[in-house]
């Protein structure tokens, strides 16, 4: 009898131990939690934009959460996001724009780095073992003859910033244009609060991707209308405030295509096994009010090839 009762109760043991190790399955997460950390430099609309579309791939994935640092376009402010998504042991991080990316590259060389709208990455030497991403590079030559179609120019105004490196790059490739197209160039570093009080001279004026000039756009757009001065900017972000011209990669493409590479990361795939990618898509938008208002027209052919003609 007592062998019998032992043998029930070993029996229901058995049992119980199948069971709970069937409810362990079930209940086990599908993916252990994943770290992504973003850095996202405050006041950019083209980041935000970009941003929506990498959490449209990336977004609602099991077992991945989402840590956004968003500094102020300043050096310090970046080293600041940096190091905190360091520190928290982010799994991957994702960058918006040259200096976070740049700025991340000093902090770590082991967390896998996916980069977006980063102008030209392959000239600042992004490439290496932990980072990956999709250039934004535009063509400066095909951005100065359209904006000659509007006027003609001698004296070219270049908003950049000294302290963010894919700007520099900007000024010395139209550097190299000057001979061939017939210009000279005025260079205004966006550093400088209020640096649009001091643009004079010039007889038109192209934004580079610095994300201090665009925080500063609207001083720019009121001296280019006071002095019908026509403009141009290669990231998006102004043309409803009134730059003339915005010719850019497109955000959604970089946005998406950030979103894959880290949806590769998280599937396991190494990040040496992701190649950078180049954009393969563009943005052209016109505002042709603008336009008007300093007693200019738009071209057919611009507004043919225009993605958005802004009324």
């Amino acid at each position: 009898m007592v062998l019998y009762a032992y043998g029930r109760i070993l029996r229901l043991c058995q049992a119980l131990v199948v069971v709970s190790v069937a409810l362990m399955a079930f209940s086990a997460p599908a993916r252990a939690e994943i770290t992504v950390g973003i850095i996202m430099t405050g006041g950019m609309d083209y980041y935000q934009q970009l941003h929506k579309s990498f959490v449209d791939v990336v977004g609602g994935t099991e077992g991945v959460d989402f840590v956004v640092q968003v500094p102020s376009p300043e050096p310090m402010a970046w080293s600041n996001a940096a190091r905190k998504l360091v520190v928290i042991g982010s799994d991957i991080i994702v960058t918006y724009g040259t200096p976070a990316t740049l700025t991340l590259m000093k902090e770590t060389s082991t967390i896998p780095i996916v980069f977006a709208g980063v102008y030209d990455p392959k000239s600042m030497n992004m490439g290496g073992k932990n980072a990956t991403g999709i250039s934004s590079k535009v063509s400066l030559p095909d951005v100065l003859e359209k904006l000659r179609s509007l006027k003609s120019f001698t004296k070219l105004g270049v908003v950049f910033n000294k302290t963010e490196k894919d700007t520099i790059l900007q000024v010395m490739e139209i550097k190299r244009l000057e001979g061939s197209m017939g210009f000279k160039t005025s260079l205004y570093d966006a550093r400088k609060k209020g640096f649009a009080s001091t643009i004079s001279g010039v007889d038109a004026l192209l934004m580079t991707t610095s994300c201090a000039a665009m925080c500063e756009v609207a001083g720019v757009v009121s001296f280019a209308r006071a002095n019908n001065v026509p403009t141009a900017a290669t990231i998006t972000g102004g043309e409803d405030a009134g730059i003339l011209m915005t010719f850019a990669a497109d955000p959604d493409e970089q946005g998406r295509k950030a979103g894959e590479m880290v949806m590769r990361l998280i599937n396991g795939h190494k990040i040496s096994d992701i190649p950078q990618e180049r954009a393969s898509k563009f943005l052209f938008i016109v505002n042709e009010g603008a336009a008007a208002s300093m007693g200019l027209s738009l071209p057919a052919s611009i507004k043919e090839a225009a993605t958005r003609v802004i009324k």
